[in-house]
């Protein structure tokens, strides 16, 4: 049995001065036990989608299921089995990190020794057994985060839905997390993020769909789609615009990317000399050139016409200045 289901799924968002289709068409399917990432720029359609898949947003049209449950018929079966981090959430920032543990135990219906004991636990398994007393007010951003998925697990869910849960954090706490969500992937949850990190989506994700504009634009694993692509990714940059514009008429199949013209070839390092021979031809100066495998960035660039906001570009390797 798939732990989601999601055929055809579209959100359209009606008012009187404007019609907005947040989902256009969203299809994909999730194995149990795996994590699955849903990568894409703000405003693509990705936290719509998870808060139309967790209950909390209607589907305009299409169908899903979690767990072979119909997520419109068996809404509350479905709240029963999963687990929900949304990127804006209500903490009680004057609780203690034990008592806010203790208090939604309580409200998933555990016995008072019950919930007792799954606090500890929880406390235990996001590393805040030395902040349990504090109050959230004092906890840091990472923290936090480590709380509210402590949170999203009182009920011990079979999936979990993570809303960019990295987001605001520091390169340290960022990896805190990701081993702890990787440690409850080892442990049986199935987890569904969304992220806009090219880096968590390639560290994390089994499996991963690129959104863009409410379309699912490319699926699979990240050596998947990497491999899509094919072969090496040159990429070209130049002494000015001029050369780059005329540039862009000797190397028909290369993209534009900023500064720069990319081109994807099979024994990249071996043809970069032609081409740069073609282009000294037409009187254009190359003032460095590299060769490397395709990366996600590359992918999402192929796929969308544009990189994510804030992406480092590829690894260069097999750099070559040219003068």
């Amino acid at each position: 049995m798939l732990a989601v289901d999601v055929k055809n799924i579209k959100k359209t968002f009606v008012t009187k001065q404007e019609t907005v289709e947040a989902v256009k068409d969203v299809s994909f399917q999730v194995e149990q036990g795996e994590i699955f990432g849903l990568l894409g720029p703000n405003g693509a359609g990705k936290s719509t989608t998870i808060l139309m898949l967790t209950t909390l947003l209607s589907i305009t049209k299409g169908e899903a299921s979690i767990l072979g449950l119909d997520i419109v018929t068996k809404d509350k079966e479905v709240r029963e089995k999963i687990g929900v981090a949304l990127q804006d959430t209500g903490i009680d920032n004057l609780l203690t990190g034990k008592e806010l543990f203790f208090t939604t135990c309580r409200l998933w219906g555990y016995s008072k020794k019950d919930s007792e004991k799954r606090t500890m636990e929880l406390l235990e398994l996001v590393g805040l057994t030395e902040a349990a007393d504090r109050r959230v007010k004092t906890y840091s951003g990472g923290m936090k985060r480590r709380l509210d998925l402590g949170l999203s697990l009182v009920h011990s869910p079979d999936i979990l839905f993570l809303d960019e849960p990295t987001t605001g954090l520091d390169p340290g706490s960022r990896r805190v997390l990701w081993e702890e969500i990787k440690r409850l992937r080892d442990n049986g949850v199935t987890i569904i993020l969304t992220t806009q990190y090219l880096e968590e989506a390639d560290e994390l994700a089994d499996r991963l769909a690129i959104i863009d504009e409410g379309l699912v634009v490319a699926e699979g694993t990240s050596d998947e789609l990497k491999a899509s692509i094919g072969g090496d990714v040159i990429t070209f940059s130049f002494e000015n615009d001029s050369d780059l514009k005329n540039a862009k008429n000797v190397l028909n199949d290369a993209i534009e990317d900023k500064d720069q013209l990319r081109i994807t070839v099979e024994n990249g390092a071996a043809k970069i000399p032609s081409f740069i021979n073609d282009l000294n031809k037409n009187g254009i100066i190359v003032s460095s050139v590299s060769a490397s495998k395709p990366t996600l960035d590359d992918v999402f660039l192929e796929v969308t016409g544009y990189r994510l906001e804030g992406s480092a570009g590829s690894d260069s390797s097999n750099e070559l200045e040219v003068k």
